[in-house]
């Protein structure tokens, strides 16, 4: 089903609710995720962040609203609030988790690889060099230069294992944009890693954004670090949205002041 929606946002919802038995995780959340821009969702903890993604994601489903999402930015949306994780993943939705979920047994560049498509994958192909050897050498290019992206081109054959925590973050960040992705989702992006590292995290993100045509949304509680980076902050609160705009002007709400200080 389509929907017109403003060709300037990704994503958006409308009326998003879950309810866990008594609970209300979410609760008529209205949330839009600008083309083009880095948005941010901020809240403490149970405000009802993780859970708005995984609606947004498909790991759960609404109890309520919908989800409109248009890759194309022609300004009619694709409704994907029944749709699978899968479906939402081939219209160009990526996401990375709080933990980083590597092969660790893969060198860094084998980890990208895997996210890049291949027809030598394909049992009827993979008798025939010819029609997909190219193909794979394209793919190593196409990796190096995501690594380089990153900021981790260096470490391209260490094994995943032997990276810090910082630089798992942005291996993830490196699958994330060899899917091809137009919107990639952001779990606490440097949550785990130290503040100086965490600047740089946030840099990197923020040239991606300058330099392609991604959409980021991205949850975080460091918000110190996070704020001087994007572009519009939501905060959330008991599952409802409390205010939204830009940066400074969300931070030094008083309801937003009131939740973080008490």
């Amino acid at each position: 089903m389509s929907l017109t929606i403003d060709p300037g946002v990704i994503l958006e919802s409308r009326d998003l609710t879950k309810r866990f038995g008594g609970l209300v995780a979410v609760n008529k959340a209205n949330i839009k995720v600008w083309r083009n821009k880095m948005t941010l969702i901020i809240g403490p903890n149970g405000a009802g962040k993780t859970t708005f993604v995984n609606l947004c994601t498909g790991v759960l489903r609404p109890d309520e609203g919908r989800i409109l999402f248009d890759p194309y930015g022609k300004g009619v949306a694709i409704d994907i609030t029944d749709k699978p994780s899968h479906e939402r993943f081939r219209l160009g939705m990526a996401r990375t988790f709080q933990i980083p979920q590597p092969f660790l047994s893969l060198t860094v560049l084998d980890n990208v690889l895997i996210s890049l498509r291949n027809r030598g994958e394909n049992p009827f192909y993979a008798p025939f060099k010819k029609l997909w050897g190219r193909e794979e050498e394209e793919n190593i290019e196409k990796a190096f230069k995501i690594l380089k992206d990153v900021g981790l081109d260096k470490y391209w054959d260490l094994e995943a294992k032997s990276l810090g925590a910082g630089q798992l973050k942005m291996l993830e960040l490196a699958r994330a944009l060899a899917t091809g992705a137009k919107l990639i989702i952001l779990d606490e992006p440097i949550g785990g890693t130290d503040p100086a590292y965490a600047n740089d995290i946030f840099k990197q993100i923020r040239r991606l954004r300058e330099t392609t045509d991604l959409s980021f949304l991205i949850i975080e509680h460091r918000i110190d670090i996070a704020i001087p980076f994007v572009d519009y902050v939501y905060a959330m609160d008991r599952g409802r949205v409390i205010a939204e705009g830009d940066p400074n002007s969300v931070i030094n709400n008083p309801q937003v002041i009131e939740v973080y200080i008490g």
